[in-house]
């Protein structure tokens, strides 16, 4: 495993890190403690130390398993939590200090912690980002020893420049993948500048990536590859990156000719985002351990060529760039 220095933090992260939005189980599964126990200790045994979580993933019980695992461990792991999606409803005018102050104990309560390595806002309206008194709140919490720094998550470049003007700002997470690359062009080099870690999240565009799916994969009801193709729950940009299931079938295709050596096409996507400098981590989630194993090849993969990257920036801008490039 390679580690990277997380923007302005002290933290050295694992480049693959773990992300905990189905580790308890498949979407749309009840969350099983046994099965996110097995994956959390899989990959601290393979060297993970840097796992993204929420208070919403689970209803709590994803935190509840991670703080678990932190605590039954000597290795340092280091646990990055999410706050404010539990607003109803979800706006701006919801957004309080107070509120974000009342999530970040709870999230210490619900993992037993003392301290939040990193809390990160969780994909809140476009406006909260133009509202210095939410990230001032974050710094008392500081001052309380509650978190050691700030981040985002966001849906939006546009959110992510915004959130660089914010001193106390030290990650962005955002999606970033061979079906979304907008974020390279602008928003790696400012983020490079103000020495700001990028996370990146569904690296595999919700498992699309993996070439493992076909017109006839069904998905079930509770999934969200299935009712939120159109944004029915969330921000669509989270369900298969906001790209046409169909669209992306086709573009799997010929991912696949530009790497007829891979059986599996989850390591060599994970490893194309790794070949950005700016990229302190990617976080692809894991459902089973063996999903784990799969990720975690692309650490032994070597680089990527550059005639290879030119042909999946081909491909992106041939069948992608036209629907979503400049959506997010």
């Amino acid at each position: 495993m390679q580690y990277r220095k997380l923007g302005k933090t002290d933290l050295s992260v694992s480049e693959i890190s773990l992300g905990t939005w189905q580790v308890g189980g498949k979407w749309g599964d009840p969350f099983s403690h046994e099965n996110a126990d097995q994956i959390l200790n899989a990959a601290v045994d393979r060297g993970i130390n840097f796992i993204d979580t929420a208070d919403v993933y689970g209803d709590g019980e994803s935190e509840k398993a991670v703080g678990r695992l932190v605590r039954s461990r000597s290795e340092q792991v280091y646990v990055a939590t999410k706050c404010g999606r539990q607003l109803q409803p979800h706006t701006n005018d919801a957004y309080q200090p107070e509120a974000l102050r009342k999530f970040v104990e709870q999230s210490l309560r619900n993992m037993q912690l003392d301290t939040i390595d990193l809390i990160q806002l969780h994909c809140p309206p476009t406006e909260v980002y133009y509202r210095p008194e939410i990230f001032e709140v974050f710094d008392r919490l500081k001052e309380e020893g509650k978190i050691r720094h700030l981040g985002v998550s966001v849906e939006k470049v546009e959110e992510g420049l915004k959130a660089l003007t914010f001193p106390n700002v030290c990650s962005i997470q955002l999606i970033f993948n061979m079906f979304r690359q907008r974020p390279q062009e602008l928003l790696f080099q400012e983020a490079k500048r103000h020495n700001v870690g990028l996370i990146v999240r569904v690296p595999l565009a919700s498992g699309l990536l993996t070439g493992k799916f076909s017109r006839d994969t069904t998905f079930s009801a509770d999934d969200h590859r299935q009712f939120n193709r159109e944004g029915a729950a969330f921000d669509k940009g989270e369900t298969f990156s906001g790209v046409d299931y169909e669209v992306g079938l086709e573009a799997v295709e010929a991912l696949k000719k530009v790497f007829p050596d891979q059986p599996n096409l989850a390591p060599i996507a994970l490893r194309w985002v790794l070949m950005f400098d700016e990229v302190s981590c990617v976080i692809p989630g894991a459902s089973k351990p063996s999903q784990l194993e799969s990720n975690l090849k692309a650490a032994e993969l070597p680089a990527i060529t550059d005639e290879q990257m030119q042909q999946v920036r081909a491909i992106y801008d041939q069948r992608i760039r036209p629907l979503v490039h400049y959506t997010w």
